[in-house]
């Protein structure tokens, strides 16, 4: 036995030793045109496979709306102008600098084809070490995460037609029109209306997306590279110098949940109509008007300000404080009120 020992120690001395020669040396051929010693690629493939599958979250907390046209659409945007150099859309092929990487970057088709939606979100979220993969900037946005999943569980049975048909077919990045719509009047639920806010405020969230104040994958990406006198240009064209909204209720919305939540409160949440309902004034930009806004957007950012995952704009601290004690469903009920304004 002791013999044994000491051989396995001997055979680890070595196998240390050679490691460390190899490194050390230089010996291991890192270029990309080389490829890897037989087996290194198994190796590495497997581990990646098993790791993922260890770690991606329970099939349970898919969202319901995965399948949601419009989330698929807003992935599809931002998987147009973030991920399709290397991996490509249905119907186009990948750059020949993709083909070149080592590992290669699956087709978006490829790829879709090998995971469920659970571990799409983790790699997607995550990101894959020395593999060219990169996490997703805003970890606490997982809902931009699952619209990005949304679009990839779509790609299983789109054409390259469809892709057209969510995308355009311009090979260059989405302008914002393309998911605020013409005017800044979004038919995305998960997208905002850009032409109920002042100009304003447009600007400064610009500005927040841009330093990382305000965080989104999506908004950053857009952001990032913007002048001051672009982001001016833009807040100035979607925005409207609208001052309050004055809301004509009836009697019997005066009824509904929807209306005693934003405009009285409870005991634990304030009315929302204080900051962001007719009491709001003109030269007020920092309480945009929420009357009109989109739904599934605005369900999003009031689980920020709840959660605690949204902290910028000058009211953030008040922001917090008021919905710190929402519900889900009374989010719902806010969202699905102020949308049918």
């Amino acid at each position: 036995m002791k013999r044994v020992l000491l051989t396995i120690v001997a055979l680890g001395v070595l196998a240390g030793l050679a490691g460390a020669t190899v490194v050390g040396f230089g010996l291991y051929n890192v270029s990309a045109r080389q490829g890897h010693w037989p087996g290194v690629t198994w190796v590495l493939h497997t581990t990646y496979k098993q790791s993922v599958r260890l770690r991606s979250p329970a099939a349970s907390e898919i969202p319901d709306d995965l399948a949601d046209p419009d989330r698929v659409a807003l992935g599809a945007l931002h998987f147009k102008d973030a991920c399709s150099f290397c991996h490509a859309v249905p119907g186009q092929e990948q750059t020949a600098t993709a083909q070149s990487l080592n590992p290669g970057p699956p087709h978006v088709v490829e790829a879709v084809s090998r995971w469920e939606p659970q571990q799409m979100f983790w790699i997607v979220r995550e990101g894959v070490k020395m593999s060219g993969m990169p996490y997703w900037p805003a970890r606490e946005r997982d809902d931009e995460v699952w619209s990005v999943v949304a679009y990839l569980e779509a790609v299983r049975d789109l054409t390259a037609q469809d892709q057209a048909a969510l995308t355009g077919t311009n090979p260059g990045p989405a302008s914002c029109s393309a998911c605020h719509g013409e005017n800044g009047r979004s038919t995305n639920s998960y997208v905002p209306r850009l032409d109920i806010l002042t100009p304003e405020y447009i600007g400064e969230a610009l500005e927040h997306y841009r330093n990382g104040t305000r965080r989104s994958g999506i908004m950053q990406q857009v952001a990032l590279g913007m002048e001051d006198e672009t982001i001016d240009r833009l807040a100035g064209r979607f925005g409207t110098d609208v001052g309050a909204t004055r809301l004509e209720t009836s009697p019997q919305d005066k009824e509904t949940a929807g209306y005693v939540l934003a405009n009285q409160g409870t005991k634990d949440v304030p009315a929302c109509s204080s900051c962001h309902g007719s009491n709001r004034t003109a030269d007020a930009p920092i309480s945009p008007a929420l009357a009109g806004q989109s739904r599934g957007f605005l369900i999003t950012q009031l689980k920020l300000w709840r959660d605690g995952k949204r902290n910028d704009g000058k009211r953030a601290e008040q922001m917090r404080k008021a919905a710190q004690d929402l519900t889900d469903e009374q989010i719902k009920i806010l969202a699905e009120w102020y949308a049918g304004q």
